[in-house]
């Protein structure tokens, strides 16, 4: 009898809330205890780990991915959904390689057009504490939509500064021996940075010197090749390495004879001059490496395979642009109208300049490019996505879809491609338990596109809607 009244007091107390209990105790279906922020619904479910996953409800809750059900399963209650039928969503993309003072006037609209494009995260690879920090700070502030964004601070240059002001921006600083180094590393530390950032003229012992400080302090490295150095030894000391700068000096027949002749260049140069020293060292031994270069012979594999977990950042944009002027893409100049009058006036001009200036070089430079990418590719080398924006006309946002082309013309599978643009960054920060899939517990950071990038790389420009961190900040589903 006990038992039977308890169940009678149970049913009416299920009356009260409107729901009738057909018989005895049945077993109520388990209701979430709260409501879901957003449910994006019947989506296919596309990223660089998992097979596509058709016809699926996804939810986020407290900006991270909470549940995914089968588009059949009956709906969980949310504060807004979206309809994904016929559209994929992929994680939301990174650019590994931007500048985002490098432009003063560009500065104040990036974060916007990073993600306007599907760019929800970004690494900043060069420039000053002073002007950076500040915009850092404004891009991590609650009230403010923008990418994520981790930075480096200034370039780690050597005794002469590449980027040192004159006329260059003004984003490297000197470490013209070991003491030196070590304050400007404690500096960094201090200013909060998320990795160090070596460059092209700092000398070897610094160099060592810098990597056991990071390693010692747990922030990643990013690098070009030290010219007084050479790929294959500097590259296992670092994270990622960028724009496979130099990477052809080391692969080079006469790499030992090229080395010497740098060292004795840098050796003896006298303050200042460091963007006339570093040019003059590329444009005499670069073409003298290419002449004769073999991307499969014993020397370029030995090197190559020193890489094989160092992540290349190649901006293949950059590098090919020589082949592949911004003009020749018809959406280019629409895109470029987005960017202030200033700087678009400014690009278009030396866009056109430059396209006039199409020559063998050129093309030997965009050959060398798209083969050692497919070597590196080969031999299961990481390869990530950057672009170094703004720099060479790089429309923020925009030149990363641009990149990942690139990356596919290259030989690349358009699966590695994205993996390059969600995967790869996040391996660099150790970020792999909270970004770079689509599965629950993830960061939701979500782009929902029109079409599959693994049928067609182009169709991550095929943007529907931008979700970052959970909320919806892009919304051209309606269109």
């Amino acid at each position: 009898m006990a038992f039977r009244l308890g169940c009678a007091q149970r049913a009416w107390g299920w009356v009260a809330f409107g729901i009738l209990l057909l018989a005895g105790c049945r077993q109520v279906p388990e209701v979430p205890a709260e409501t879901f922020d957003l449910a994006i619904d019947a989506v296919a479910l596309v990223d660089a780990v998992s097979e596509r996953r058709d016809a699926r409800t996804l939810y986020v809750r407290d900006g991270r991915i909470a549940r995914i059900e089968p588009a059949t399963a009956p709906r969980l209650p949310a504060a807004r959904r979206v309809d994904g039928s016929g559209r994929v969503l992929i994680p939301g993309l990174w650019d590994m390689h931007v500048h985002v003072i490098y432009e003063p006037e560009l500065t104040a609209t990036m974060a916007d057009l990073f993600l306007d494009y599907g760019i929800t995260s970004v690494r900043d690879t060069g420039g000053l504490l002073e002007p950076l920090v500040p915009v850092v700070e404004r891009w991590r502030s609650a009230d403010v939509a923008a990418p994520h964004i981790y930075f480096s601070g200034p370039l780690l240059d050597g005794s002469v500064v590449v980027y040192d002001g004159d006329d260059r921006p003004e984003i490297g600083i000197g470490n013209g021996d070991i003491e030196r180094a070590w304050a400007n590393f404690a500096r960094l530390q201090d200013a909060g940075v998320d990795f160090i950032k070596i460059y092209e003229l700092v000398a070897p012992e610094v160099f060592a010197e810098l990597t056991a400080l990071a390693d010692a302090a747990g922030l990643p490295i990013a690098a070009h090749v030290p010219l007084s150095m050479t790929a294959d030894v500097a590259g296992p000391r670092v994270d990622s390495m960028e724009h496979l700068r130099n990477i052809e000096l080391a692969c080079s027949d006469e790499a030992t004879a090229l080395l010497t002749d740098r060292r004795a260049r840098i050796a003896g140069a006298g303050p200042g001059g460091g963007y006339a020293l570093r040019s003059a060292l590329h444009a005499e031994q670069r073409p003298r490496a290419l002449a004769s270069l073999q991307v499969d012979s014993p020397r370029c594999q030995q090197v190559i395979q020193a890489l094989r977990n160092t992540i290349q950042v190649p901006t293949m944009r950059l590098n090919t642009i020589g082949g592949y002027s911004p003009l020749a893409r018809a959406d280019w100049r629409e895109a470029l109208a987005q960017l202030p009058e200033s700087v678009s006036a400014r690009w278009l001009e030396r866009a056109e300049y430059f396209a006039g200036l199409m020559a063998a070089r050129a093309t030997d430079t965009v050959d060398w490019n798209f083969a050692l990418v497919r070597a590196l590719d080969a031999a299961d080398v990481p390869i990530g996505a950057g672009t170094d924006t703004p720099i060479a006309q790089a429309i923020p946002g925009y030149s990363l879809h641009t990149e990942l082309e690139r990356m596919v013309d290259a030989g690349l599978s358009p699966r590695t491609a994205l993996a390059a643009a969600t995967l790869r960054p996040a391996e660099f920060f150790d970020l792999r338990d909270r970004m770079g899939e689509l599965v629950v517990g993830q960061q939701a950071d979500l782009v929902l596109l029109d079409a599959d990038p693994l049928e067609d790389i182009r169709n991550t420009r095929a943007i529907a809607l931008v979700v970052l961190a959970g909320e919806v900040v892009r919304d051209l589903t309606l269109r």
